[in-house]
């Protein structure tokens, strides 16, 4: 029986043309880290990263230069874009002011209840949302009294205030974060929270670190409240190309089958069997496919004797072995070739695909 995850209805609101919240699909977004105020460069990187899925960006916004910068970046990109603003309200300001689709404020180091409102009322005279986004490192000082620390509990009592007071001037235009540098903490904060508000929710584990225990913690972290139906846009904080933390996003939905996009490609560990260059072969076929939005199955296996059997319920793949290479859909053999022509093979089927739009949407 197929698993089916159920998720939390949430209030939808929208960040530019892209819905977050309610029926829409959980989005997945980065940020940037070029010097926002490097224009160039960051609309290069922001391309990068919409021809990636990327369906939100966030840049930071240290300072006015940063802010006006929004101005110029946002004309030449296809994607909503939302300044991340600490301890300076009037930063905030600045970027709603330049065409920023969306704050980010942390209102614990963002100053006083009036600051916040000023930053509120311009939200609401040019109609953007605001993330509250509560981390375990800038949390108040009597709740970590309070909570003897950075507790879930903190942190959760730390954002309902911010939402209170959020609604105290009458703004619910509003999606949360309330992330952790580890699982445990985030994903029970996350869960606590869930249970108190029907706001939506920015899920993410914060400062996860490099390349594999970031897309380990994410994937726990991120996997395990979108499991449970927690969860309407995420980002995956990667110390590394910005990239890098879409493609993550997207192998976490395609994983919990919430959402396709792009390849989904089986391949095996090798063993004793395997008598071709797989990891060659597989590396050279992801890096050709990295941008290709197309939800197909592929397999990629090391035996022409169990590969197709045991990815039967791929759309389409290869195997090799003893100098034969075999083209199969949905584990039927279609042909036989050279072995060494199973890169080539494999992509001419997929550009015949996607030319015909026969793949399974």
């Amino acid at each position: 029986m197929p698993f089916s995850i159920e998720r939390k209805k949430t209030r939808k609101i929208r960040v530019g043309n892209v819905c977050v919240g309610g029926t829409a699909p959980v989005s997945v977004q980065s940020m940037t880290n070029t010097f926002t105020q490097d224009v160039p460069s960051t609309v290069a990187q922001i391309h990068r990263l919409e021809k990636a899925g990327c369906a939100i960006v966030r840049v930071a916004v240290p300072d006015h230069e940063a802010a006006l910068a929004i101005s110029s970046i946002k004309r030449q990109i296809s994607i909503p874009i939302i300044a991340d603003i600490h301890f300076d309200h009037r930063l905030a300001i600045a970027s709603a002011k330049s065409g920023a689709d969306g704050l980010r404020i942390n209102p614990g180091n963002i100053g006083g209840k009036d600051k916040v409102k000023a930053v509120i009322d311009c939200a609401k005279a040019v109609d953007i949302p605001i993330r509250i986004g509560v981390n375990s490192g800038s949390l108040e000082k009597d709740l970590l009294k309070k909570y003897h620390g950075a507790s879930p509990e903190a942190m959760v009592e730390s954002a309902m205030r911010h939402i209170d007071l959020f609604a105290s001037f009458n703004f619910v235009n509003v999606k949360l974060s309330i992330k952790a540098s580890d699982v445990h903490r985030t994903v029970n904060a996350y869960r606590l929270l869930s249970s108190k508000t029907d706001l939506p929710l920015h899920v993410g584990v914060t400062e996860a670190g490099g390349l594999y225990s970031g897309i380990v913690k994410s994937s726990l972290g991120i996997g395990m409240l979108l499991a449970e139906g927690i969860g309407d846009t995420i980002r995956v904080s990667l110390t590394r190309d910005p990239v890098e933390e879409i493609r993550v996003g997207y192998e976490i939905l395609k994983a919990l089958d919430i959402r396709r996009y792009g390849p989904d490609i089986i391949s095996c560990p090798t063993c004793g069997r395997c008598k071709i260059d797989l990891f060659r072969i597989l590396e050279k076929v992801e890096n050709a496919l990295m941008l290709k939005p197309l939800p197909v199955k592929l397999a990629i296996m090391g035996c022409v004797v169990n590969g197709p059997g045991e990815a039967r319920e791929a759309d389409i793949g290869v195997a090799g072995g003893d100098g034969i290479g075999i083209l199969f859909k949905k584990g039927n053999v279609i042909k036989k070739f050279p072995e060494d022509k199973i890169v080539e093979v494999l992509l001419a089927e997929i550009d015949k695909l996607e030319r015909t739009k026969s793949f399974e949407k």
